[in-house]
C-alpha cells in the first residue's frame, strides 16, 4: 500500500529557533524553514527529510530520535565537543572519558548527545 510512498519522520522541539542554530550551525546540516506553516526540514543524505515542529508543552523523547553513522566516531565527538556539545552517559553501557561507548558483540560503538530540546541523537559507526 504505501511501498511508493515517500515517508518522513518528524520530532518535536521547544524552540524552533534554538533547533535551527543547533542543527544548522552546530552539526552542519542544511536546515529549511517553512514560514507559513512554522516548521522546519532537516535535509539529510540520500535525499531524507526530517520535519522538526515546535511543540509548547514540548517533553523530550527518552529514546535515540536519530541517529548520524560516521567513519570516525572519535573524530567526531572531538568535533562536536569543540562546538560545546556535551556526550551521555547511560547505565549498562560504558563509556570511556569522551562518553564513547566502544562496541562489542555486534554493538556499534557510539557516542549519544542531545539537541536544545533535550532529545536524544548519536554518532555511530556503521549504519543500517
Amino acid at each position: 500500500m504505501f511501498a511508493d510512498s515517500k515517508a518522513f519522520s518528524g520530532f518535536a522541539v521547544d524552540d524552533l529557533a534554538k533547533a535551527k542554530e543547533f542543527y544548522g550551525t552546530t552539526l552542519g546540516l542544511r536546515v529549511s524553514e517553512d514560514g507559513t506553516m512554522g516548521l522546519l526540514s532537516l535535509h539529510l543524505a540520500g535525499d531524507t527529510t526530517v520535519m522538526v515542529y515546535p511543540k509548547e508543552n514540548h517533553r523530550p523523547a527518552e529514546y535515540t530520535i536519530l541517529n548520524f553513522p560516521v567513519d570516525d566516531v572519535e573524530r567526531a565527538v572531538d568535533a562536536l565537543t569543540a562546538r560545546g556539545v556535551a556526550f551521555e552517559r547511560y547505565e549498562g553501557f560504558e563509556a570511556d572519558g569522551k562518553g564513547i561507548v566502544h562496541g562489542e558483540d555486534g554493538m556499534p560503538t557510539i557516542a549519544w548527545f542531545k539537541d536544545p530540546a533535550g532529545n536524544i541523537l548519536s554518532v555511530l559507526s556503521g549504519g543500517p
